[in-house]
């Protein structure tokens, strides 16, 4: 599945804002996710292998619990991805910046002549 199809899902997206906060157990993860969008146990879980076999979460078993925390991998193949367009970006951001500060520009020069005036 591509990095962003994962990313796109508002579940998958909240369980990895919990797991950006620390490791955090199945039954946690359900218990808030499931609240907060009224899905299943398995359902939950069905997101949660979906992260992990992305490359966005990994599991480890701890007795009967398996916690969950963010792989990097996942979020680096994310970014690696989105560095294409970070030029555009850039570009844009850059003349929007040039712009605004020429606007700043006209609107100061405007009002001290104004100022002037009425000298």
């Amino acid at each position: 599945m591509h990095a962003f199809d994962v990313l796109g899902d508002p579940v998958r997206r909240r369980i990895l804002d919990l797991l950006a906060t620390g490791e955090s157990s199945a039954g946690e993860v359900v218990e808030v996710v499931g609240r907060e969008f009224g899905i299943t146990q398995p359902a939950v879980s069905r997101q949660l292998r979906i992260l992990r076999e992305a490359g966005f979460a990994s599991v480890r078993a701890e007795g009967a619990r398996r916690l969950y925390s963010i792989d990097p991998s996942g979020l680096d193949d994310a970014s690696l991805q989105l560095e294409r367009y970070r030029s555009t970006w850039t570009a844009g951001l850059a003349a929007l910046h040039t712009e605004v500060a020429r606007g700043r520009l006209a609107r100061r020069r405007a009002e001290g002549g104004r100022e002037e005036d009425r000298s």
